[in-house]
């Protein structure tokens, strides 16, 4: 099994830059797809960004693009989530999630079955 812990999560003001960071442990990352979700209270889980295995293909929602870069360091176990322009609508807990099945370009629900860390919370005030 695939152990994943967020972190880097806060209060910001819009504007402002956070840089969350998703640590792994228990299974050699880079077999795996990885992403970001995020959840806002009374929304549904949105999938926000994923990198493939090597991290060189990457994914984004519109939403997002040009704001978000995603990355991962497998020699380290890590992926990130840098994230600029941040607005209050990115206000949301943000999950990072392994894709287990091994596929190489994993679709949202493809995440169901995989590892999923226990999330932390990205509050954007205005």
């Amino acid at each position: 099994q695939v152990q994943l812990v967020e972190s880097g999560g806060g209060l910001v003001q819009a504007g402002d830059s956070l840089r969350l960071s998703c640590a792994a442990a228990g299974r050699t990352v880079s077999n795996y797809a990885m992403g970001w979700f995020r959840q806002a209270p009374g929304k549904e889980r949105e999938f926000v960004a994923q990198n493939s295995r090597s991290g060189r293909i990457t994914y984004y929602i519109d939403s997002v693009k040009g704001r978000f870069t995603i990355s991962r360091d497998n020699a380290k176990h890590a992926m990130y989530l840098q994230m600029n322009s941040l607005k209050p609508e990115d206000t949301a807990v943000y999950y990072c999630a392994a894709d287990l099945t091994g596929q190489p370009w994993p679709g949202a629900s493809d995440y169901e079955l995989g590892a999923w860390g226990q999330g932390t919370q990205v509050t954007v005030s205005s």
